[in-house]
C-alpha cells in the first residue's frame, strides 16, 4: 500500500472520537467529501448541475477497504477524555439542564487544544489533537484540564472520572435528529442505548495502524493485539461497578452496556479474517441505523438540524441498502455516516480506536491507560511482551466476537478477580513501566502509572474495588473467579 507522507497522515488521524455526536473529519468523512463536493456555480445557458451518482456495491467495500487502515510507522497518539460533571457541592444530585448548558458554555468559551464538545447526557469531552510523542498528547489535554476545571469551579462545578453515571433520574440534554433517531434505535432492543447514550464515560486511546508488513508493528498484528490485550484493559481499568440492576457485582458495568446495545453493533468481526475484508464485511452487513434527511450528499460530519426527522429502518443492512432497497439511494456520505454509528470495542478509522476503557477517577488518573496503552503497542519490546502475553490469552477468547466471549466477559464481570487476567495484567504493565523511559515519558508519568500499578494491578484490584468499597459494599471481598464461573448468563 503506498505510504502517506507525515503531514498527510497527522491530518488523518483525528483522537478518539464517540459514537454519540458528531465526529471531527477523519478519513472516512475526507474520502466520502472528495466524492460529494459541491459542484461550480454555472452560468446560465450551461448544462446542468452533476450530483454524485448512487453509491454501488463494488464502490462501497473498495472505499471502506481503502480507509480502515492507514499504514505506515507508528508515530501518533491521541487520546479522548469523557467526564461526568457533578455538583461541587452535593455530588449525588443530578445537575439540572441550565446548569450543566452554562457549565458546557464556560468550557466551550476557552482557547484549548484539544476538541471540546458534549455528550447527549450532557458528560464533558476533550478530544486531544494527534501528537507525536506521549508528552506531547500528556501536555495538551493536561493544561487543557487545568483551564476548563478552572472554568468550571467558577459554577460550582466539578469532573467526575467514572464509567457509569449511577444518578437518576437519566436525562438526554441535547436534542437533534442524530439523538432522537438514535435513542429510537435503541429502544428497539432494551435500556442500553439509552444509559450508554446518558450515562456513560471513557478514556479512548488512538494508536497508529501500523505497517503494512508482518511484524511486531504490522497492523495485523496489532488488530490482534487490540482485541486480546483489550480485555486486559478493560480488567485493569475496570471503573464502573454496579449496586443493582442487571449488572450488578459487575466490576465493569459501562462493557455490559455496550455489548447489550444490539445484536452486532458494539461487536468485533471475525479476529482470524484478513483485517480488511473482516471489517469491510461487518461494515456493510450491520443493520442501518438511521437514513439521514435533507440532502444525501451532505457531510457526515455537516449540521443534521435540516430536513427533519430521520427514518429509523428496520433490519435494513448496508448492504441491502446498496442492492436497492428504499427509502432511497444510498451515498458515500451515508455510508461514511454508518460508519460512525459501528460501535465495536476497537473500531479502525485508519488508525485503530481503542474503545473499551473507563474514566478513570482522579485529576490525573486518564494518563495511565494512555501511557500504558502507547507502550504496549508502539515500544517494540514491549509490543513484543504485550503479544507474548495476548497469545496466552487466545483460548479463553474463543471463537466469539468481542465483548461478548468468555474473555471479555469475564473482564467486565471480575475484573482482575480472573486469575488469567490478573497475570497478564502484571506481566503488561511492567513491560510497559519498562518502556516509559524509551518513549520519552517525564517521572510524573512513570510515576503515575508505578502507583496505579502499586495500588491496584500487583494486589489483583482495580478502581472499582475502591468505589465499591466507598458505598460499604461487601461485593468487593468476594472470592476469585474460577475459569467456569467466566461466561455465566446474559444479563
Amino acid at each position: 500500500m503506498p505510504q502517506e507522507s507525515p503531514a498527510a497522515r497527522a491530518r488523518e488521524h483525528p483522537a478518539a472520537h464517540s459514537p454519540t455526536r458528531s465526529p471531527a473529519p477523519s478519513p472516512e468523512r475526507s474520502a466520502a467529501r472528495s466524492a460529494t463536493q459541491p459542484p461550480e456555480r454555472r452560468s446560465p445557458g450551461r448544462r446542468p448541475e452533476h450530483r454524485p451518482s448512487p453509491l454501488g456495491e463494488t464502490a462501497a467495500e473498495d472505499l471502506v477497504r481503502g480507509i480502515c487502515f492507514k499504514t505506515g510507522p507508528p508515530r501518533l497518539l491521541g487520546a479522548e477524555l469523557e467526564w461526568l460533571l457533578l455538583d461541587a457541592e452535593d455530588a449525588g444530585r443530578p445537575l439540572p439542564p441550565a446548569r450543566l448548558t452554562a457549565a458546557h458554555d464556560a468550557a466551550a468559551a476557552l482557547p484549548l487544544r484539544s476538541r471540546f464538545t458534549v455528550e447527549p447526557g450532557g458528560q464533558l469531552e476533550l478530544s486531544s489533537p494527534p501528537a507525536t510523542s506521549l508528552m506531547g498528547c500528556v501536555g495538551d489535554l493536561r493544561a487543557d484540564l487545568t483551564a476548563v476545571r478552572t472554568a468550571l469551579r467558577a459554577q460550582g462545578v466539578v469532573l467526575e472520572g467514572r464509567g457509569h453515571d449511577l444518578r437518576r433520574p437519566l436525562r438526554r440534554l441535547l436534542d437533534s435528529p442524530r439523538y432522537d433517531a438514535m435513542e429510537s434505535y435503541f429502544d428497539r432492543t432494551g435500556p442500553a442505548g439509552r444509559a450508554m447514550m446518558r450515562a456513560s464515560a471513557s478514556v479512548q486511546v488512538c494508536v497508529d495502524a501500523g505497517h503494512e508488513e508482518p511484524g511486531p508493528l504490522g497492523h495485523g498484528r496489532r488488530w490482534r493485539l487490540a482485541h486480546l490485550l483489550g480485555a486486559v484493559l478493560v480488567s485493569a481499568f475496570a471503573n464502573s461497578p454496579a449496586p443493582s440492576g442487571p449488572y450488578a457485582g459487575w466490576r465493569c458495568s459501562r462493557q455490559g452496556i455496550w455489548s447489550d446495545l444490539d445484536t452486532a453493533r458494539a461487536l468485533a468481526p471475525p479476529l482470524d479474517d484478513e483485517p480488511r475484508e473482516a471489517w469491510t464485511r461487518h461494515a456493510l452487513d450491520s443493520a442501518v441505523m438511521c437514513v439521514r434527511s435533507g440532502d444525501p450528499h451532505r457531510p457526515a460530519d455537516g449540521p443534521d438540524g435540516a430536513g427533519g426527522a430521520w427514518a429509523v429502518p428496520r433490519d435494513l443492512s448496508f448492504r441491502a441498502w446498496l442492492r436497492g432497497a428504499e427509502p432511497r439511494p444510498p451515498t458515500a456520505a451515508d455510508l461514511d455516516y454508518h460508519l460512525t454509528t459501528l460501535f465495536p470495542p476497537i473500531r479502525p478509522r485508519g488508525h485503530l480506536e481503542l474503545r473499551m476503557i473507563d474514566a478513570q477517577p482522579g485529576e490525573d488518573g486518564w494518563l495511565v491507560p494512555v501511557a500504558v496503552v502507547h507502550a504496549l503497542f508502539d515500544d517494540p519490546e514491549a509490543a513484543e511482551t504485550a503479544y507474548r502475553v495476548a497469545k496466552g490469552l487466545a483460548d479463553s477468547y474463543g471463537p466469539g466476537p468481542a465483548p461478548r466471549n468468555p474473555l471479555w466477559r469475564s473482564a467486565a464481570r471480575h475484573g482482575p478477580r480472573d486469575p488469567e487476567l490478573r497475570a497478564a495484567a502484571r506481566a503488561c504493565f511492567r513491560a510497559a513501566a519498562e518502556a516509559l523511559p524509551r518513549l520519552g515519558a517525564d517521572t510524573a508519568v512513570r510515576d503515575a502509572v508505578g502507583a496505579f500499578t502499586e495500588r491496584f494491578v500487583a494486589r489483583g484490584r482495580c478502581p472499582a474495588d475502591e468505589a465499591e468499597e466507598a458505598w460499604g459494599s461487601s461485593a468487593a471481598s468476594a472470592p476469585p473467579v474460577s475459569a467456569a464461573e467466566r461466561e455465566g448468563p446474559r444479563p
